[in-house]
């Protein structure tokens, strides 16, 4: 699984609990049988696939954490959530209802109706985390952003960590990582020095070190894998021990499921 450097909230209603694996150490890897909130990361994680997986779910913006669950995105970064831990009984019985509700449109609308109803009457979104996440679109270096935040340095990174979970710095990589994904999908047969040109990097080679430390394989062998989904790379023995550099894992894969979003993304963390 890819960064999108969004947060995810996810429903299973139909196939096996949830199962991942954090880092090389991780040879068990966790369950997760609840409702989950996959916090904002700035790397990939492997995800076994066992049967099909029916899922409901949303992306989250920066500020979502404040707004949903009254914490800091940083505290739910780089990690999965059991729903439960931030909601309650509140998000096992919104899964009941879900599963109840047949209709996928249907699903969404209750879905969605519950989050608007928990949303606060006034925005959570510093200003000046707004006016940074547009200048990080335009490509701004952070400097800049930090004077004209008006804030220290330390000051502004704490804000922005606060909103996105990540560093102005990270966010702009992942800004860049994201540029490449969409370049390399949409003309394939385009050269990687172009791309990486074309997504902000200095060379290819800059690109190719931030690509492999986000995706955990190089910009070359994610095309010739060519993934159905952009951010769902299937991987399967020897190739989770080359993600991980151990053999431990054995047989993982990852792949898309059944996912309905309010973006229009398919994605389940």
């Amino acid at each position: 699984m890819l960064p999108t450097g969004q947060m995810h909230m996810v429903f299973r209603l139909g196939g096996p609990a949830l199962r991942v694996f954090a880092d090389a150490d991780d040879a068990q890897g966790s369950t997760i049988a609840t409702p989950v909130l996959g916090g904002v990361r700035t790397g990939f994680y492997v995800k076994e696939v066992a049967g099909h997986v029916v899922s409901v779910g949303v992306q989250l913006l920066p500020g979502a954490a404040q707004a949903l669950f009254g914490v800091s995105a940083a505290e739910l970064a780089e990690r999965h959530t059991p729903l439960p831990e931030l909601w309650g009984v509140s998000a096992e019985s919104l899964l009941q209802q879900l599963a109840q509700e047949g209709d996928p449109r249907r699903q969404m609308v209750l879905l969605e109706s519950f989050l608007a109803a928990r949303l606060p009457a006034t925005p959570v979104l510093h200003p000046r985390v707004v006016h940074a996440l547009a200048a990080c679109a335009q490509g701004a270096r952070v400097d800049d952003m930090v004077t004209q935040s008006g804030y220290s340095h330390r000051g502004f990174i704490a804000l922005f960590r606060h909103a996105t979970g990540m560093s102005p710095k990270r966010y702009l990589r992942l800004l860049r990582f994201q540029s490449v994904l969409a370049a390399m999908r949409e003309n394939p047969a385009a050269s990687l020095s172009a791309s990486a040109l074309g997504a902000g990097y200095s060379d290819q080679a800059h690109m190719t070190r931030e690509f492999t430390e986000c995706a955990g394989i190089t910009p070359s062998r994610y095309r010739q894998l060519a993934p159905v989904a952009a951010h769902h790379v299937a991987v399967a023995g020897a190739e989770t021990s080359n993600f991980f550099k151990t053999g431990r894992l054995g047989h993982v894969t990852v792949a898309t499921h059944v996912f309905i979003s309010t973006t229009g993304r398919h994605h389940d963390p």
